[in-house]
C-alpha cells in the first residue's frame, strides 16, 4: 500500500502540461476516438518500456556485489535522481511565462491515428520530466522487492487520466468543446504550478530516502 500511496501521486507530473493538452486537442479533433486511443496506446507503449527497464536495472544492480554495494548503487541512483529532479524543476519555472502550445499542437485538430500513436509515444516516454519519473519508479518498486506487475498501477493510473478528455466527449457530446477548451487554457497556464509541488514532493521524498541509506 505505501508504494501505491507514493507512485499513484506521480501520475501528475506524467500528465501535466503538453501531455494533457494533447489529449484535449485530440478529443476535440476530427478523429477523436481513433485519436484518442491511438494516442493512449502510444502512451502506454512507451511508458511500459521505460518503466520495465528501470525496474529490471534497479533489481539488477541490487542482485549483484552484495549488501554494502547495492547500498552504494542505491543511494548514487537517489543522488542523481535528485539532481535531475531539481533541473526539470528550474526548466519548469524558467517556462512559466510560455502561455502559447507548442506549435505541434496545431497539426492536432486535423492528426491521423498514426501521429497521435507516434505523439503519445513520444511526449509520455521521453519528455525530461516523464522519462525521470518513470525511471524513478521503476527503479523504487524493484527496491521495494515487489513483483514486476505492480509497474502496472502506475501505468493504469496515467492512462487513465490520459483518457478523461476522450471520455467527457463521451458524455456530453458536442458541449464537450467549450468544456475542454475551458479545461485547455487553465492547463497551459496554470500546469507548471501543478508540476512544481509534484515534483517538490518527490525531491522531499528522495531526500528521506537518501538519508535513511546513510
Amino acid at each position: 500500500m505505501s508504494g501505491f500511496l507514493t507512485v499513484v501521486p506521480r501520475t501528475l507530473v506524467m500528465i501535466a502540461g503538453p501531455a494533457i493538452i494533447a489529449s484535449v486537442l485530440l478529443a476535440t479533433s476530427v478523429r477523436w476516438a481513433r485519436n484518442s486511443l491511438a494516442y493512449i496506446a502510444g502512451a502506454a507503449l512507451a511508458i511500459t518500456l521505460v518503466l520495465t527497464a528501470a525496474f529490471l536495472r534497479a533489481n539488477g544492480g541490487e542482485g549483484s556485489g552484495g549488501s554494502a554495494l547495492a547500498g552504494n548503487r542505491a543511494r548514487a541512483t537517489d543522488a542523481v535522481i535528485i539532481a535531475l529532479l531539481v533541473l526539470v524543476a528550474a526548466v519548469v519555472y524558467r517556462r512559466r511565462h510560455r502561455t502559447e502550445p507548442p506549435q505541434w499542437m496545431g497539426k492536432l485538430q486535423d492528426a491521423e491515428p498514426k501521429f497521435a500513436f507516434g505523439l503519445g509515444f513520444l511526449v509520455l516516454g521521453f519528455f525530461p520530466a516523464n522519462i525521470i519519473t518513470s525511471i524513478t519508479v521503476g527503479s523504487k518498486l524493484s527496491r521495494e522487492g515487489v513483483e514486476w506487475f505492480h509497474v502496472l498501477t502506475f501505468l493504469l493510473v496515467t492512462l487513465c487520466l490520459l483518457g478523461i478528455p476522450a471520455v467527457i466527449v463521451l458524455a456530453l457530446g458536442e458541449r464537450a468543446n467549450v468544456f475542454l477548451a475551458n479545461v485547455r487554457d487553465w492547463m497551459n497556464t496554470n500546469s507548471w504550478i501543478v508540476s512544481e509541488i509534484v515534483i517538490a514532493l518527490f525531491i522531499g521524498i528522495g531526500i528521506v530516502g537518501l538519508v535513511s541509506l546513510s
